[in-house]
């Protein structure tokens, strides 16, 4: 990314499970349809990439300006690969006039036992 680069946090020593992204946009007034449409375009390629595990979007109900993105990989270097995919990067270009501050990142850890497969 060219202005927003995503500092991704080492997993912890002891950590085995996936490797968890959350991303939020809030689009700007009038912007709305633009956002979901281009954060709904990512679903189908990004499913396919090797390392994905899960790929959800999210419109928050009381504030439907606000899209959430969650994405979870097997590992850290799957999802700094992922972000590194040309259709991604285009993304963030696209995106940026329709939406309002910076696109904010949070990564979780998962406490729970991970889903078979994904470890």
């Amino acid at each position: 990314m060219s202005e927003e680069r995503i500092a991704f946090p080492e997993p912890d020593e002891d950590e085995t499970g996936p490797y968890t992204h959350l991303g939020f946009a809030r689009a700007r007034p009038g912007s709305e349809a633009t956002v979901e449409k281009l954060i709904l375009a990512l679903v189908e390629p990004l499913r396919a990439e090797a390392g994905a595990v899960g790929f959800h979007v999210y419109r928050d109900r009381a504030d439907p300006a606000l899209f959430v993105i969650y994405e979870v990989f097997r590992s850290r270097a799957d999802l700094e690969r992922h972000v590194a995919q040309p259709y991604v990067q285009d993304f963030i270009a696209e995106i940026r006039p329709h939406v309002e501050g910076p696109l904010r990142q949070q990564f979780l850890r998962m406490l729970s036992t991970p889903p078979a497969g994904t470890e």
